[in-house]
């Protein structure tokens, strides 16, 4: 059985809509590195953070993906939540640790931060390879109530 059927917490999400997310968060990482404008960091940190902890629904990024999915007619593919909440986390992770970047001076570290995410961010966007839901499956494993 594949770890996209297997409802480990019992929650399905839909990962077509997480992956057109994913798309629009990896873009205004490119465009923060280019610009260094904070505001953009602000946002994302904020978004993940709606998305994590309060109703996903009312994510500015979230809202325009769903547009997005209806706009193209693209269809749902239900994949387990827990996963890709761990991935979220993750995500946040990352933002928080270029945010915090900005006020260090590092180019080189958010440059190295932003690749890391940006690669983990393509390896789910183009071939639905999610890092955090592979994490999150061995984890699984070994603590059966983790994410609970």
């Amino acid at each position: 059985m594949s770890h996209a059927s297997c409802p480990l917490n019992f929650k399905q999400v839909d990962e077509n809509l997480f992956r057109i997310n994913a798309l629009f968060v990896s873009v205004l990482v490119l465009v923060y590195l280019y610009t260094q404008m904070l505001p953009i960091m602000l946002f994302l940190v904020l978004d993940f953070s709606i998305k994590l902890f309060f109703e996903k629904r009312t994510s500015p990024l979230t809202f325009l993906s769903q547009g997005i999915k209806k706009m193209f007619h693209i269809e749902d593919f239900l994949i387990d939540g827990g996963a890709k909440r761990l991935a979220g986390f993750f995500g946040l992770f990352f933002m928080l640790l270029l945010f915090g970047t900005y006020f260090v001076h590092s180019l080189t570290l958010s440059l190295v931060i932003a690749v890391l995410y940006l690669l983990c961010s393509s390896l789910d966007i183009l071939f639905g390879f999610c890092i955090g839901c592979k994490i999150y499956f061995i984890i699984k494993k070994v603590y059966p109530n983790f994410m609970k």
